[in-house]
């Protein structure tokens, strides 16, 4: 019985033993090992369900699942050989990992953990309010109901209850993830960042109730005034704190340095009752009095100066924030902006960032639209069930992660081509938006099909993505997101499955094709692959060498694809001179018009690949002289090329040449003779039908 898909992630890092923590967030594994040196990527993206693989600093390995991660997750920690590992959250990981030597910046690398550990977990809550948010906004649009009236029915205030439950309490929310970042009881920096938002502390603010409270109008327009109490003889300024970010990030902070220093002072059996106590009884009025307001005033800054750059110089800041964006996102550097948004609609009411941002997120969707188009196209299987499940999680979930990871940060060609459709979105909010102030937004809302409602001028955003997505769709589908070299492999190892997939249609061997293999007699199996009666074909026992040269094992060559035995096994050869000969008598059924791979069957059905360089591709033919043709009868030894190797070795191209058996799976036993020197026509590739 073939292991289930976890089974396979964990043996795939290094089997349970090898496994120090696993945790997960939105779309990925995150293992933390110890010892991440032995990991084969390309096996581990190969695993069904698996969209990519993100090896990290020291000894972090992340596993892109995409919107699945929850369920495999679970499927891992149920394993058996995983029953001794207990659940461990994101955060607590992270912050072992923090204790780890980081290298010269390390003090950068904590402070994006300790923003990303407090808002990951929030992912969630926040995608379902926008949902909620962009439904009221459709029924606005609709004139369903006016979601701006101070005097909605009692129904839609219930519903406005449900998103703003998550955006008021969000600072109790970061608190708590914050806490846990930094390794301190998470509960207690609830709890100190909730006392500002008590119905007590807000009660502060009523100039009736407290005479020396004092209360003056806001400098920004619609703001709340500002307010200032007596407490104790000092002045404490009031401030909403519903929604806030930098006030729990700021806080946190502090509090760990207090919360610390008291475990350090008490005694280990008093500490339940002295350190929350003390941490409760400091941090609460320094909150309040410093460092709210603080908080305050520097998203109010940042949120401001970022507003001015957008007034003054819009064309700029349009077209900056989405070709940003594409840089941040995978590295985890785009919290601080997501921290910025949110500020923004606390301090301005209104966010101005979301907007450009969109249409990174829709050049993003549109160039997996356009892998999935090839993949479509090509019959690629496993591209296409990739791609299909990227572009529902960020069409209608507004989440890059599965497109980054399972695709784009794969080939090299997509980057450029998505900046192109991120440019041509953000130059269209430039142009159409000026008028406007730019696109804007007074929710914080994911990105997706779903939320285009809540921007405005709505029309505007949804040219403005319409173009990020289909610029980058219809570049990836003009220019490809291959480079050849890995259209030609892709190729291959699509008429490998195809082969396979005719010889076993139901995922095992023919009865008749085990028995015959036992015996030693090669034919049932090919029999079974073709109506072509092959009976007397003589049976193949080796493959030859197609050139001169020293044998190495596929472990050696310099290419992740034949090393993972995608296309079978067999051997590379480092050359020493450049004809190509036939390894084994038969049929081409593949010649490349590059001459630079051949594709044999032999009459008792043995495929086999022979590849000369690596990438050579990319000459397009240069330095090669093929003297065949598909569909030719060749024999053993006879010439099928000429290649010019320092014409190769010029172009700054590996000259090893690999000759793999492609329906490896078909063959009893295939076993490469790998450690010698070899005249074209040797042995180097022991085959048993």
């Amino acid at each position: 019985m073939q292991d289930s898909a976890a089974a396979q992630i964990v043996d795939a890092v290094g089997g349970p033993g090898n496994i120090t923590a696993l945790t997960h967030c939105a779309t990925r594994l995150r293992f933390e090992l110890k010892d991440a040196s032995g990991i084969d990527q390309t096996a581990v993206e190969k695993i069904p369900g698996v969209l990519g693989a993100v090896p990290q600093s020291g000894d972090r390995y992340q596993v892109v699942i995409g919107g699945a991660v929850q369920g495999m997750y679970t499927d891992i920690m149920n394993l058996p050989q995983m029953s001794s590992m207990g659940a461990q959250s994101d955060a607590d990981v992270k912050a072992a990992a923090r204790s780890k030597a980081r290298g010269k910046v390390a003090w950068l690398d904590a402070f994006f953990e300790y923003l990303s550990n407090s808002f990951r977990p929030l992912l969630g809550v926040l995608l379902g309010a926008s949902l909620i948010i962009a439904f009221a906004a459709v029924l606005d649009a609709l004139g369903v109901v006016d979601f701006r009236a101070s005097d909605k029915a009692a129904s839609w205030i219930f519903v406005d209850a449900m998103w703003r439950s998550v955006f008021y309490f969000l600072p109790i929310m970061v608190a708590y993830n914050a806490s846990k970042a930094l390794n301190i009881d998470p509960w207690v920096g609830a709890t100190v960042m909730g006392a500002v938002m008590t119905p007590e502390f807000i009660s502060l603010s009523s100039t009736e109730r407290f005479a020396d409270t004092v209360c003056t109008p806001s400098p920004i327009p619609g703001a709340d005034p500002t307010c200032v109490a007596n407490i104790f003889g000092l002045p404490m300024q009031l401030n909403g704190y519903g929604g806030q970010v930098f006030v729990p990030l700021i806080t946190v902070a502090v509090l760990a340095l207090v919360y610390k220093a008291l475990v350090r002072i008490f005694p280990e059996n008093v500490q339940m009752v002295f350190v929350p106590f003390f941490s409760m009884v400091i941090m609460i009025p320094v909150t309040a009095f410093l460092l709210g307001p603080l908080g305050i005033w520097l998203g109010t800054a940042l949120g401001t100066g970022l507003n001015w750059l957008n007034t003054t110089v819009p064309f700029l800041f349009a077209i900056l924030i989405p070709m940003v964006y594409p840089f941040l996102v995978p590295l985890g550097l785009h919290w601080p902006l997501n921290a910025l948004m949110l500020a923004n609609i606390q301090s301005l009411g209104y966010d101005f960032i979301q907007g450009p941002m969109g249409t990174w997120n829709f050049a993003c969707f549109g160039a997996t639209a356009g892998v999935l188009f090839i993949a479509m196209r090509d019959k690629e299987t496993q591209m296409r069930q990739t791609a299909t499940g990227a572009l529902a999680a960020g069409l209608l979930g507004g989440i890059s992660e599965p497109s980054l990871y399972g695709i784009h940060l794969r080939f090299k060609k997509i980057y450029p081509r998505m900046l192109v459709g991120c440019f041509a979105g953000g130059l269209t909010i430039a142009i159409l938006g000026s008028p406007f102030g730019g696109v804007r937004t007074s929710a914080f809302a994911f990105t997706s099909l779903l939320t285009i409602p809540v921007f405005s001028p709505m029309w505007v955003y949804a040219i403005a993505i319409a173009v990020a997505f289909v610029v980058a769709m219809m570049l990836i589908i003009i220019t490809d997101y291959r480079t050849p070299e890995q259209k030609e492999e892709s190729r291959l190892a699509r008429e490998a499955e195809e082969r396979e997939h005719a010889l076993h249609p139901h995922g095992h061997r023919d009865a008749t094709a085990g028995a015959v293999a036992a015996t030693g007699a090669g034919t049932a199996a090919a029999a079974s692959a073709a109506p072509v009666a092959v009976l007397d074909a003589q049976a193949t026992t080796f493959v030859g060498a197609p050139m001169a040269g020293q044998v190495v094992t596929l472990d050696e060559v310099e290419d992740k694809v034949f090393a993972s035995r995608a296309l079978g096994e067999g051997v590379g050869i480092r050359p020493d001179n450049g004809r190509v000969v036939a390894p084994v008598g038969g049929t081409l059924a593949t010649v490349t018009k590059t001459g630079h791979a051949f594709g044999l069957k032999t009459d008792d059905g043995v495929e086999v690949l022979v590849h000369v360089g690596i990438d050579t591709v990319q000459m397009k033919g240069d330095g090669f002289s093929v003297k065949v043709a598909k569909g030719d009868r060749v024999n053993v030894g006879d010439v099928l090329a000429d290649v010019d190797l320092d014409a190769v070795r010029t172009a700054g191209f590996d000259t090893t040449t690999i000759v793999t058996v492609t329906n490896t799976k078909a063959m009893a036993s295939v076993t490469p003779l790998a450690g010698q020197s070899v005249s074209a026509g040797d042995p180097v590739i022991d085959v048993v039908r």
